[in-house]
């Protein structure tokens, strides 16, 4: 039964992560091109943020994608190492890391990390849990638990919250579609982005996050965030988003980031 779900749900084929996906798809690929990698766009930055990098410290970024976080871990002193399966992504972070700097970038799969046991002080998993498949994320969060040093810490963020996608987006759509926009909501939520319809294949929620986590040793901190939206509307509008986006319960559907850090347990994966 395993053998069989595995092969109806194979990884995503590393060709689509091409060039025109990194430079015109991928989170924070507006900042990147303007930049050439100085800046984050405001979520990464944000999940950046959360990792506290500091010098001396051993950083692995898993899915390094175009490397503007390993050049970020540079400058704080950090030796960083990324990892993408991507021959696109590996090109492009070696590229965005200057001469000199204490980086390494590899072609590599998350599911089989080339570092020993008890490597890191960091490892960083940024919208790459979207992409793996519930088996994958698995491995790969095993992976993740063996190069970390005892108290070192993985920091997640992904997107978007499963939850928004299953019973918020169809409101939004809605409501959307009633105010004469419906053009720009199609009916799957992965589509306003077209290239996700074929790499995002395991959306998560803050329950089903922190369950994966514990699953795989790790106990966790999990929490909700949502861009800023600096939209121009009526009264009733801005009411409706203040009551959605801060209240219990509706904010659990309605935000749309997910964040976590998590640190290994005593205790390690839970049998199957």
């Amino acid at each position: 039964m395993k053998q069989g779900r595995k092969k109806a749900t194979q990884p995503v084929p590393s060709d689509l992560y091409d060039q025109t996906y990194f430079l015109s798809a991928c989170e924070g690929y507006k900042e990147f091109t303007s930049s050439a990698g100085r800046a984050l766009s405001r979520r990464l930055k944000a999940a950046f943020d959360v990792a506290g990098i500091g010098s001396g410290m051993r950083v692995l970024d898993v899915g390094c994608g175009r490397g503007e976080i390993l050049r970020h871990c540079t400058s704080l002193g950090a030796e960083a190492h990324g990892i993408d399966y991507a021959a696109v992504a590996v090109q492009l972070s070696r590229q965005a890391v200057t001469e000199g700097q204490a980086s390494a970038v590899y072609r590599a799969d998350a599911k089989s990390l080339p570092f020993a046991d008890g490597s890191f002080d960091r490892v960083l998993l940024f919208d790459i849990v979207e992409h793996l498949h519930p088996w994958e994320l698995d491995r790969a969060l095993q992976e993740v638990r063996r190069v970390l040093l005892p108290q070192g810490r993985v920091i997640i963020h992904t997107a978007p919250n499963v939850w928004y996608d299953r019973y918020a987006y169809p409101i939004v759509r809605g409501v959307r579609t009633l105010m004469g926009q419906g053009e720009r909501y199609p009916k799957d939520p992965r589509a306003i982005i077209p290239a996700n319809v074929d790499v995002h294949v395991n959306e998560q929620s803050p329950v089903s996050l922190r369950r994966v986590l514990r699953r795989n040793g790790f106990h966790s901190r999990v929490w909700l965030d949502t861009p800023p939206q600096n939209r121009q509307e009526n009264w009733i509008l801005r009411a409706a988003r203040h009551v959605l986006f801060n209240w219990p319960p509706f904010r659990w559907f309605f935000e749309r980031e997910l964040f976590a850090v998590a640190e290994k347990t005593e205790a390690g994966p839970s049998k199957p």
